[in-house]
């Protein structure tokens, strides 16, 4: 079974992780380590009147459904097994990652387990995909992203393409969300393809 760590932070579009949630628990050899900021929790209620209750985690409350293979971890549980380098894991995916998060990510500052979990997949060389919505972007985030992908994270901001011909949000979302998965190998048949 696969392994697959996602962070929730505070910056706007955390539809597009609950997307990314729906599609990871429809596969059945994909397991998920998930955590949320408490600021993510934060814009999910915000922008979706999503009610999360952090210390006590129901995926339901997310997505509208139950998965077994979602495992939550509280963003202060540095304990938790994705803190650590020997807990093997295909990579991460902070969606939608703030530029907070991102600058210290760039900065290797762990202040909650997302940034250490964070910090261990780039220590450890494994796949970490940081997936940003801000805009317009300064001289400093930019720089933060540049640092970043020198080091092999892949950078992928929340921009959906259009030549799929979208008809509703949901093709946008899905058009994110098969770019991220693609990092990892994950075939989802979301969107169609370009020239397929």
């Amino acid at each position: 079974m696969k392994r697959l760590i996602v962070g929730i932070t505070g910056a706007s579009a955390g539809v597009y992780a609950i997307r990314l949630l729906e599609v990871l628990t429809e596969h059945e050899d994909i397991e998920v380590h998930l955590t949320i900021s408490a600021s993510g929790a934060r814009a999910l209620f915000e922008e979706l009147q999503i009610k999360i209750d952090l210390n006590n985690f129901d995926l339901e409350s997310l997505i509208g459904v139950s998965s077994p293979r979602v495992i939550y971890h509280h963003e202060s549980d540095i304990a938790a097994p994705i803190a650590s380098g020997s807990f093997r894991t295909e990579g991460m995916i902070v969606v939608p990652c703030s530029m907070g998060s991102l600058a210290s990510i760039a900065s290797g500052i762990s202040r909650n387990l997302i940034q250490r979990a964070a910090d261990v997949c780039i220590k450890e060389r494994r796949k970490l995909v940081l997936v940003p919505r801000e805009t317009p972007l300064s001289s400093i985030h930019l720089e933060n992203m540049l640092k970043l992908s020198r080091m092999g994270v892949t950078v992928l901001p929340a921009m959906p393409g259009f030549y799929h011909f979208p008809k509703n949000v949901d093709d946008l979302l899905n058009f994110v969300v098969t770019k991220i998965l693609d990092q990892f190998g994950i075939d989802t048949k979301l969107i169609q393809r370009w020239k397929e």
